[in-house]
């Protein structure tokens, strides 16, 4: 959102920080995927930044996006948001043989890496941030996101994180 995730910070002594903003609603939709090189174990991070709450056929269309750019089956582990359930189902039911889904328990995103991502980015990286607008959120959570993609023991991390194994 516009609004800034505040955080703890460092000032000069009597000289608090301030964050001067307004309620601002506008906010940014983010799907993305850590993938796993299936021989030489290499961690990749992939995502897309919409302006709306993601639907069914983006989130369909970016799991085809990925799919092509890695050139190989996918197993997609999933969480049991609404949106993740149909897009599974339109997969298969299109007949997409080169996507397999196993499912996340309800109620744990303490298990999905990608959450772990996001909270890197929010709260590390965003932390204190106060946008001007939807356009420099935006570039601020792309410039983010590519960081923490070129960052393996990072990605790693948040596997772990998620109490799995790689």
């Amino acid at each position: 959102m516009l609004q800034p995730t505040v955080r703890r910070t460092w000032a000069p002594r009597g000289h608090t920080p301030i964050h001067k903003s307004w309620d601002r609603r506008d906010r940014l939709s983010v799907i993305s995927a850590i993938t796993l090189a299936p021989r030489r174990k290499r961690l990749g991070l992939y995502f897309d930044i919409h302006d709306r709450n993601i639907t069914t056929d983006q989130a369909v269309q970016f799991i085809r996006w990925v799919r092509r750019c890695l050139g190989r089956r996918l197993l997609l582990v999933w969480d049991r948001w609404n949106v993740h359930r149909s897009a599974a189902r339109r997969l298969l039911e299109r007949g997409a043989g080169h996507v397999q889904v196993e499912w996340l328990p309800a109620y744990a995103p303490e298990l999905n890496p990608a959450e772990h991502v996001w909270n890197y980015a929010k709260y590390t990286d965003l932390a204190n941030f106060l946008p001007d607008d939807v356009l420099h959120l935006e570039k601020a959570v792309d410039d983010s996101l590519a960081a923490i993609s070129h960052r393996p023991h990072l990605l790693r991390s948040f596997i772990h994180a998620a109490k799995l194994t790689l």
